[in-house]
């Protein structure tokens, strides 16, 4: 344990990248650490001096969403009792941040900010594999096309069912690649929306009420004008396998344009990552001031030494049921940041070889929060 130890927290703490200042009480910075005043730079004299209310004026610069304001990211933490995700824009950047309220040894509470070095590194590695992507598929459909035409020069010495074959194969080729590209597209959008910090503030203009039970329904009955999965893989029924169970009639404040993206890219997981037959189930409840929805499947389950992967930018489980399936390692990244832009959270819990639930949880709709969205667009 730390306390039977001669270790210096102090000396721990400013070894961190990440900048660290403590606020008490009354609002008086008591604590910083070395990586603060190399992210913060002079501004953290005036901090020093002026505290709490200096650094909410700092770190409200540009912010236009009062529940983005400093004091109702304190106000949160505290309502919550769990660390808060914001930003703050600093040179030119998004400075991605946390916000934790604790007690002191005196039973006071404190406030705790910490400031990540902004890294784009998950950027840039997809706009590398991008490029290799989209040449791949150029390349590959360019050729399925000469092939097309080849084939059809050939008709006179082909029968119509052996054309026909061929041109339907590298058609199909051709929308593989195509599918695979447009996928790629919207992951490289979304990824984009992350890195301009431009997520919570879309996400708070398209929320909305939502009838969760009408909501579901409709959402499965749309499956079947989507192409969930990669065309590579086997096709099936998959609203066969799917249930949904609704407890009550749970309503939430979210944005549906978010919430259709999130649980298609979760369900996409669990189609893939099961066998074909086994059950997913969706389910839905009120849990106080919340709703929880969970996607249920008696899939290949997550090693342990490996659960730590989910939700990292290009990162897969090593199993040989999942290398098996085509895949970036991107989903769960992106949803995890859309999820919390609505005030919610993503969480899983999984075993190897019986399955994984994953679960989402987002505020509920009352009357205050609809008279703030009253204008917002679905």
């Amino acid at each position: 344990m730390v306390s039977e130890t001669n270790l210096d927290l102090g000396t721990v703490l400013d070894r961190l990248e990440h900048g660290i200042i403590i606020f008490d009480q009354a609002g008086r910075m008591i604590y910083e650490n070395l990586a603060a005043y190399a992210l913060l730079g002079n501004d953290l004299n005036g901090i020093r001096t002026n505290g709490w209310e200096a650094a909410a004026i700092l770190f409200n610069t540009r912010q236009t969403d009062p529940d983005n304001y400093l004091h109702a990211i304190r106000e949160r933490a505290t309502d919550l009792q769990e660390p808060v995700r914001f930003q703050i824009y600093r040179s030119g950047e998004v400075m991605p941040c946390w916000a934790v309220v604790f007690d002191d040894q005196q039973g006071n509470p404190c406030t705790m900010i910490t400031l990540d070095v902004s890294d784009w590194t998950a950027m840039t590695s997809l706009v590398d594999r991008f490029k290799d992507e989209m040449t791949e598929a150029v390349l590959a459909t360019q050729g399925h096309i000469d092939l097309i035409y080849h084939s059809i020069e050939e008709a006179l010495n082909s029968d119509v069912k052996t054309l026909s074959k061929r041109v339907t194969g590298f058609a199909r080729l051709i929308g593989v690649h195509m599918h695979r590209a447009n996928r790629f597209l919207e992951m490289l959008e979304r990824m984009e929306d992350i890195r301009l910090g431009q997520v919570k503030e879309q996400a708070r203009a398209r929320r909305r009420r939502i009838d969760l039970e009408a909501y579901l329904e409709d959402f499965v009955e749309e499956l079947d004008e989507i192409m969930l999965v990669d065309p590579e893989t086997e096709a099936h029924d998959h609203r066969a396998r799917l249930s949904l169970v609704i407890h009550g009639n749970p309503i939430l404040l979210a944005s549906s344009h978010y919430l259709t993206r999130i649980l298609r890219d979760v369900l996409r997981n669990a189609i893939m990552y099961s066998l074909v037959g086994t059950p997913i189930v969706i389910e839905a409840r009120r849990m106080g001031q919340r709703v929880q929805i969970d996607v249920i499947d008696e899939g290949y389950g997550i090693r342990k030494r490996e659960q730590e992967r989910v939700f990292a930018p290009f990162q897969r489980a090593r199993q040989p049921q999942v290398i098996a399936e085509f895949g970036y390692g991107l989903s769960l990244y992106l949803c995890r940041y859309e999820v919390e832009a609505m005030n919610g959270r993503i969480w899983y819990e999984s075993e190897e070889a019986v399955g994984t639930t994953l679960s989402i949880m987002l505020p509920i709709w009352d009357e205050v929060s609809s008279s703030s969205s009253s204008s917002a667009t679905p």
